[in-house]
């Protein structure tokens, strides 16, 4: 997590500052005591040059009265010896203090070599007052032991002492200066590897803590941008600090949601375009079929027109070309009334069948359905039209499977629709070819098969053979009507009938109806 990144930025770098915090504190506490150890060394040295001066000014005092018989004014001698004696004593104290703090090694005959020195001293001292209480007595030994003070002791043994405790403190400076040197040189190289190795540290943590922090961005950033362009696929890795988990997560949700809804109104799109192009098609297809229809009803009102107006105009021709005749016998009336009632007939049955089609279309044609057993029924169409057509053989073929079915219809529709399919065939074959008529099971309908062996139906007019007022080329009698009510009486009944032809070698009708009974 991001936040532990901070810490261990935080602790290195405060590890860093300790380090270089110590550092400063360990070089002021060695440069205070090397200070301190320099100055006691610089005043040792300066305590050895100020005894040296003092004691020098009161030897040149004391060999002055022995000489010259100058009286020596004793306070002054007093003085100078007090202050030889404090001096010796400083430097005691000092000496001490530096070969505790130096140690031994360093400082080494510096106390005995004083003790020595303030011996040396105080012998000088007494030697001039003993040469001073013997000097009316014998002059001449006074003489020579004057000069052994002067020279052997004074300017020999005191100097060379002297000498050796300010050469020996000089050292001991050149070697604390030396060492202050050396210190001072460490601290500074130190401090510039603490330098060289922290700058780089601290560099390379802040450009690593940067990157950490940067990256992430980084990510989040470019993520949004492509959400933002519309790649709701887009989704932020997981993997992130802990401080970017829950915007990640978020993003992520938000991308979701966008794609579910970008998706949801894709679909809504395409479900619009589909209903559009669906109700587009069903326009059309209304606007074909109302197009057809209005044709349709076009035709059928001239058909209708034309086929009423046969009728009529016999109607209408007969009636007036009897009563044109004065005297028409009874035989002439009859002959037209019969004639008149024909047509009548063909006009009522016209008016049957267009009445019959109207109401199929409506859904409104009535049916006296009743359970019947249909191989019977076929058997006794077949029987009735071989009696009507005996220059035609007429074969019924029922299947074993439909002997002993039985369905629920209308027996008068369906030999109306017999009846049509069996006319057609005997109108459009030879008379001494055959007529099939065949029942069987089919799943769960029966069929009927009505085939004949004649010129068959073109395949131009296959198309239109259910149509109404359809005649085929070669064949004008009737009026088109027939095979058109058959259809509407077999799909009354909800069923389906089919036609199927090679020309010249006839047509096959299959009338299909659901089987609601079976025995």
């Amino acid at each position: 997590m991001y936040k532990r990144k901070i810490y261990l930025f935080g602790i290195t770098s405060g590890l860093i500052m300790m380090i270089a915090l110590c550092f400063t504190a360990v070089s002021s506490y060695l440069t205070q005591i090397n200070l301190e150890q320099s100055n006691t060394a610089q005043t040792l040295l300066a305590e050895h040059q100020k005894l040296s001066s003092i004691s020098y000014r009161m030897f040149k005092q004391l060999t002055d009265e022995l000489i010259f018989g100058e009286s020596a004014n004793q306070a002054i001698i007093r003085n100078k010896q007090a202050l030889i004696g404090q001096s010796l004593e400083k430097i005691r104290r000092l000496e001490l203090q530096q070969r505790q703090a130096l140690g031994n090694k360093l400082t080494a005959g510096s106390v005995e070599d004083t003790d020595e020195l303030a011996a040396l001293i105080n012998a000088i001292i007494a030697e001039f007052k003993a040469i001073t209480a013997i000097y009316n007595n014998t002059p001449l030994d006074q003489q020579n032991r004057l000069r052994t003070l002067l020279e052997v002791k004074i300017d020999n043994e005191f100097r060379e002492a002297i000498n050796a405790a300010v050469v020996r403190q000089g050292n001991v400076v050149a070697a604390l200066n030396a060492k202050i040197e050396t210190l001072n040189t460490a601290i500074v190289w130190f401090a510039v590897g603490i330098a060289l190795f922290a700058t780089p540290c601290i560099i390379l943590a802040c450009y690593w803590l940067f990157n950490q922090l940067y990256q992430p961005l980084t990510i989040i950033n470019n993520g949004t941008n492509a959400i933002a362009a519309g790649d709701y696929q887009q989704r932020l890795p997981e993997t992130l600090d802990t401080e970017f988990s829950q915007l990640v997560k978020s993003l992520n949700l938000l991308a979701t949601k966008l794609a579910d809804h970008e998706m949801k109104a894709e679909q809504s799109r395409r479900q619009l375009e589909f209903e559009v192009e669906q109700r587009t098609r069903e326009i059309s297809q209304v606007n074909e079929q109302l197009t057809k229809v209005d044709s349709r009803r076009r035709q059928f009102l001239a058909d209708v027109s034309h086929e009423l107006r046969t009728p009529l105009t016999i109607i209408r021709g007969e009636a007036q070309v009897t009563l044109r005749q004065s005297a028409a016998s009874e035989q002439v009336y009859r002959e037209t009334l019969d004639s008149i009632l024909v047509q009548a007939i063909n006009l009522s049955e016209l008016v049957d069948d267009l009445l019959l089609l109207a109401r199929a279309e409506l859904s409104q044609l009535k049916l006296d359905t009743a359970r019947q057993a249909l191989g019977d029924f076929l058997h006794g169409q077949v029987s009735q039209w071989q009696r009507l057509h005996k220059d035609r053989d007429f074969t019924l073929e029922i299947d074993n499977h439909a002997k002993t079915l039985q369905l629920s219809f209308d027996h008068q529709r369906l030999k109306q629709v017999v009846a049509i399919l069996l006319d057609n065939a005997c109108k459009y074959s030879a008379p001494q070819t055959p007529v099939i008529v065949s029942l069987k099971q089919i799943n769960n309908r029966a069929c009927i098969d009505i085939k004949d062996f004649g010129e068959g139906i073109s395949p131009s007019d296959i198309n239109h053979i259910f149509e109404r007022f359809v005649r085929f080329k070669h064949k004008s009698e009737g009026l088109g009507l027939g095979l058109a009510i058959a259809k509407a009486i077999v799909e009354a009944h909800g069923g389906e009938i089919r036609v199927s032809s090679t020309p010249g070698e006839g047509a096959l009708f299959q009338v299909y109806l659901p089987m609601d009974v079976v025995s």
